[in-house]
């Protein structure tokens, strides 16, 4: 596992980390069942405090990208369908909100463009 810390890039570090991660096992890049360092020893080998790292473990735990098996350590993930179901889930959500206040398919589309847009940067 290889990830770039930029101070200056003006993303939070825990952010470039989440991110980083998410992207390797996304790709396959880590694969699944692939142990990743403890928090302890990826924040010494980033040069970052350990809750940068921890808080970035958090957020990918919580979006289903790895999971923490005790003192076994934490593993990418064996399933990415828990965030596949998490966003058809919201895509539904969206989707009946968007119905509710009468946007057509074409406005409903274009919000979600320009949000992504926006996330991403």
């Amino acid at each position: 596992m290889t990830l770039k810390i930029d101070i200056v890039e003006g993303v939070a570090p825990y952010e470039q980390v989440r991110a980083q991660i998410a992207e390797q096992a996304r790709s396959g890049t880590l694969p699944v069942g692939h142990r990743l360092p403890t928090v302890r020893g990826l924040a010494e080998s980033l040069g970052l405090a350990a809750n940068t790292v921890a808080k970035a473990y958090r957020a990918l735990e919580a979006d289903g990208v790895i999971e923490t098996r005790g003192r076994n350590g934490t593993f990418v993930a064996a399933t990415g369908s828990a965030a596949e179901r998490e966003l058809a889930t919201a895509a539904q959500t969206y989707a009946e909100r968007a119905r509710r206040l009468g946007l057509g398919e074409r406005e409903a589309l274009a919000a979600v463009r320009d949000a992504l847009r926006a996330a991403n940067g």
